[in-house]
């Protein structure tokens, strides 16, 4: 029994999902699968490649960020789970169910009760409050208007916005907006929540306390979060894995130390060059294991090396700690600074 549902795993499972723009897809299809390029495809026939080939498996309760360029078929990949986009080719499975043989009224349920999506431009209703925005989704899945307001009032509280519930979208700064965005989307209380972009308008303050909420709301939460962005900086601050697409496929995907330490190619070591290494390798990849005697400061194991250098002003080591709370190891200044030399381009390289 366990064995058939070895897949249950996984939130999202993409396979081979190709999308080309254009009249013709089937033909440019056809072209593109005897080995023509995104680009020969489009000299050739005026057909756009969105996405070419991509597989990818998401598990459940992670932060999955697929990370690209502009244009590089990112928002495209999303817009295919909650089905906004047919594919051209490919298979879509989300939570055990295929997407793409759903009848509209399923579909319709599928998207009010399974994926919840939280935009960049963030799609506030704005002649509603901001309680009336957040319950929206509750109240067109017919929730009874006391319990909506209730699970409303219990969001906005989460996502600090106390006081606001009346105010109107236009009040509010951008990153206020956003808040009630997400607070829209975690009130439907969907298993999955697609962002697409949603921090990129954002002051770079903002942005990066909008980060710090995200990743600590889902260790409560423990939600499958398939995120959006450009800025590679933000993809290792939240994310559990990183796929990096590029003219609609995916170049690399893995942890995020794996996708900075072990890049694919030339493509994505241009991203990892400027990137702050010491935010991007967990205390788990270079920690020394086994017993030693309790330290004064402790880590859990998949804090990030950035989270423990303040720590060494005055500590030649920190503790680090499993799950439960238990020290399983340490980690030293000195080994902390030879990670981050080892994988500086040019340093320490044998």
């Amino acid at each position: 029994m366990h064995d058939m549902n070895q897949d249950t795993g996984l939130a999202i499972r993409m396979r081979g999902v190709t999308k080309i723009f254009g009249n013709d897809p089937q033909g440019a299809l056809a072209l593109l699968r005897s080995g023509k390029s995104k680009a020969e495809v489009q000299a050739q026939t005026n057909h756009v490649v969105g996405l070419d080939n991509v597989s990818l498996d998401i598990a459940r309760g992670q932060i999955f960020v697929v990370m690209g360029l502009s244009g590089s078929g990112k928002s495209t990949l999303i817009r295919h789970v909650n089905r906004l986009i047919d594919p051209t080719d490919g298979e879509i499975v989300v939570e055990g169910n295929d997407v793409l043989k759903m009848s509209l009224p399923e579909l319709r349920t599928y998207r009010r009760s399974t994926v919840a999506m939280v935009f960049q431009k963030f799609g506030l209703l704005p002649h509603r409050s901001v309680i009336d925005n957040v319950a929206y989704g509750l109240e067109v899945r017919g929730v009874p208007k006391a319990e909506r307001m209730e699970k409303a009032a219990k969001w906005i509280e989460t996502v600090g916005l106390s006081g606001y519930e009346q105010s109107q979208p236009r009040q509010l700064s951008g990153g206020q907006q956003q808040r009630v965005g997400l607070a829209r989307a975690l009130a439907l209380d969907t298993d999955i929540i697609l962002m697409d972009e949603a921090f990129s308008a954002l002051d770079p303050l903002i942005r990066s306390g909008m980060q710090d909420q995200l990743v600590e709301l889902q260790k409560s939460l423990g939600k499958t979060i398939l995120f959006i962005t450009h800025d590679f900086d933000e993809a290792l601050k939240i994310a559990d894995r990183i796929a990096v697409l590029k003219d609609g496929a995916v170049q690399q995907e893995g942890k995020p130390e794996d996708i900075v330490l072990k890049p694919a190619n030339e493509h994505i070591e241009e991203f990892v060059r400027e990137v702050n290494k010491a935010r991007a390798i967990h205390v788990r990849t270079i920690m020394e294991r086994g017993e030693f005697e309790a330290c004064e400061f402790q880590v859990p194991a998949n804090a990030r090396c950035e989270d423990v250098l303040p720590y060494f002003a005055e500590h030649q080591w920190v503790g680090v700690t499993n799950d439960k709370g238990v020290q399983i190891g340490r980690v030293t200044a000195k080994r902390v600074i030879g990670a981050l030399a080892r994988y500086t381009p040019g340093v320490g390289e044998s």
